[in-house]
């Protein structure tokens, strides 16, 4: 107790006797410099003033040294920060962009089956017509009249047949007698028929149901069969996408696909699926082609609008997805990431180069199909920065 209080007693006027010499220097430089300065003499002001240059790079060097000895032994400083996300199977849907046309197999330009002129047009543009409605009619150049006529004969011929028949059958007249009625009958029934049938073709019906899109000739012309285009008919209620698909996904490609589609000119998308597929692949551009069902109830999607189409080609319902951001590739071509293991508690860990082979990406994903297993640990942040079997440390939010 004595002695502590006597080295108190002693070192207490030291250290004041050293803070009051060391006030004095600091003040007595200020004064030094403040009286350069009044001095204003050049010379000596830039001579003070290389001296303070000097000692400033010198208190820089030591600096640096003490930086180097500092980041050698503090070990903290060398470990890579890092974030994780722990690799779980999810579903993943792959899907082929293609392109196609909106097309309906009820889109049909009528011709005329018999020449003549076109004597009446009962039907306008947009009208709306059932199946077998009559649309036009073509002068038949008088075979209404001889069909007419036909019958008349027709009715004798028939009548004479019966009446040998009659007869026939009581064994009275010649078979020679029966059997000419009964050809004379016959014949003029096969007249009828075949002249009944080149006046239908007079008579122009609509042969589905649909709109009248365009009366492309006007009544009082001359059509013929092949030649003129009398009107176009067009149905909106059976549509669907036609499109032109590369050979090499024709085992991925098939009946049923689900397929998001587009209009960007309508601002619309819907969900459907693809109703057939060819069986014909087309030599010229290695493609086969694809039909996808259109629902037009609102009757708003018309023949050869354009769609952007999103096929559904591929599904994995346990895929295992990365980002393909943090993938990286060695001289070998060879695709690899870095996983964690031995991890502590106090959240560091030792980084694990693998060697990965990947499949097809959606986004910024990427299916990895061999290398890793659910439940590893997958650097994220700083993969780019680290190095196999190097130590890192955990900053996860949830660490």
């Amino acid at each position: 107790m004595h002695l502590t209080y006597f080295k108190m007693k002693h070192t207490f006027p030291l250290l004041i006797t050293l803070l009051l010499l060391l006030s004095s220097c600091g003040s007595s430089d200020k004064q030094s410099i403040d009286s350069i300065i009044e001095s204003q003499n050049l010379e000596v002001i830039r001579s003070k003033k290389a001296d303070l240059i000097s000692q400033q790079n010198e208190i820089e060097e030591e600096i640096k040294k003490l930086d180097i000895v500092i980041s050698e032994l503090d070990i903290t400083k060398k470990i890579p920060l890092i974030t994780t996300f722990k690799l779980e199977g999810s579903q993943f849907k792959h899907y082929l962009e293609l392109q196609g046309n909106v097309t309906t197999k009820d889109l049909l330009i009528i011709y005329p089956e018999y020449s003549g002129i076109l004597t009446q047009v009962y039907v306008t543009e947009g009208q709306k017509v059932r199946k077998g409605e009559v649309l036009a009619k073509i002068d038949d150049g008088g075979l209404s009249q001889q069909l007419s006529q036909l019958k008349i004969q027709a009715e004798l011929a028939k009548t004479t047949f019966e009446r040998q028949q009659r007869l026939w059958d009581q064994k009275i007249g010649s078979e020679i007698q029966y059997l000419q009625a009964k050809s004379n009958y016959e014949s003029q029934e096969q007249a009828i028929a075949q002249l009944e049938q080149q006046v239908s073709k007079t008579v122009v019906t609509a042969p589905f149901s649909g709109t009248i899109d365009d009366v492309m000739t006007e009544k009082g012309s001359v059509v013929m069969p092949g030649q003129s285009q009398l009107m176009r008919l067009v149905s909106l209620s059976n549509m669907y996408i036609e499109t032109e698909v590369p050979e090499k996904y024709i085992t991925n490609i098939t009946r049923n696909k689900t397929v998001e589609v587009e209009f960007p000119v309508l601002d619309k998308t819907m969900n459907s699926s693809v109703r057939q597929v060819s069986d014909f692949i087309n030599p010229s551009n290695r493609t086969f082609k694809v039909e996808i069902a259109v629902p037009n109830k609102e009757k708003s999607i018309k023949p050869n609008l354009t769609a952007k189409l999103r096929i559904n080609d591929y599904s994995n319902d346990n895929a295992l997805l990365i980002p393909q951001s943090i993938i990286s590739e060695n001289a070998s071509g060879e695709q690899y990431i870095y996983v964690i293991k031995e991890k502590t508690d106090n959240n560091e860990a030792v980084a694990e180069k693998v060697i990965i082979e990947t499949g097809l990406t959606e986004g910024d994903s990427i299916e990895v199909i061999k290398g890793l297993e659910p439940g590893n640990e997958i650097i994220l942040e700083g993969a780019r920065s680290v190095n196999d079997g190097q130590k890192v440390k955990l900053i996860n939010q949830d660490s």
